[in-house]
């Protein structure tokens, strides 16, 4: 494994390649770290590198802080990418991982002038879809932690472990900090296509808010429903991780690259 950031470790990739063909770059969902996509790169073509995103607060940056607003985290990894900018690359993001993913590639096309070749959300609401949730990251403790529950996102393990849950809270918090303070900001279109997840129990995103993804680009857009709840990533990776990779072969084909 190499940690492939000149910035501290915003990237992780676990299987590096020398002249990779593009670049895969995959974002968490709240409290989530790099680990999530440890494996994904194994389903992937040799000429397709993978990176991770580890986000401030945990694993080897576990010292840091997290951040508490989108524009912080972007700031960071619009950065970071810098140096990896020179081959094309594509975003993946699940959940608060869309949310990172989307406004990344906002922030290089307007810094840099440079966007992802295909855009990758899961699990996530458009963003400019008005949200009647109610925040989480300020609910008193025991709120806090039912929530987690009903999320089926935490293992139960972690949940009921009270000296884990000294750590891991303040770094959930912050991620739902990140995703309950959100306002999205009216801009230009993405110049990309943009496949859209989504898991066909997740009873909080419907599917017209997930079509709503596709006002965002310029380029084609397709929604693909899996079985599963908020979390069906994990079950559906392999699934997903195909239609991935057949989306990302269109480009390299289409730019007569050869593999």
């Amino acid at each position: 494994m190499l940690l492939l950031s000149k910035e501290p470790s915003w990237f992780v990739c676990h299987q590096p390649k020398q002249r990779p063909k593009l670049r895969l770059f995959c974002f968490p969902y709240a409290g989530g770290g790099s680990t999530i996509y440890r494996y994904w790169h194994e389903e992937l073509l040799p000429e397709i590198e993978l990176l991770a995103a580890q986000l401030p607060g945990r694993e080897k940056r576990f010292r840091e802080s997290p951040c508490r607003s989108i524009d912080e985290l972007v700031a960071g990894l619009s950065r970071a990418i810098n140096p990896y900018l020179n081959t094309p690359f594509a975003f993946f993001g699940h959940s608060m991982g869309a949310l990172i993913a989307f406004e990344l590639a906002r922030e290089l096309a307007k810094r840099y002038g440079t966007h992802p070749v295909h855009l990758f959300v899961s699990g996530k609401a458009a963003p400019q879809v008005e949200k009647n949730s109610p925040t989480i990251y300020n609910l008193p403790h025991q709120q806090f932690i039912q929530k987690l529950y009903d999320l089926n996102g935490t293992p139960k393990e972690v949940l009921e472990n009270r000296e884990l849950m000294k750590l891991y809270e303040p770094i959930l918090r912050a991620d739902f900090e990140v995703c309950d303070t959100y306002r999205f900001r009216p801009g230009s279109r993405l110049s990309c296509p943009i496949t859209v997840f989504g898991g066909l129990r997740d009873e909080q995103i419907p599917m017209k808010d997930l079509e709503a993804w596709r006002e965002l680009v310029t380029g084609p857009g397709i929604v693909r429903m899996y079985e599963g709840d908020h979390f069906f990533l994990h079950q559906k990776s392999k699934d997903m991780l195909r239609v991935i990779q057949d989306d990302l072969l269109t480009f390299i084909y289409r730019k007569g690259m050869t593999i």
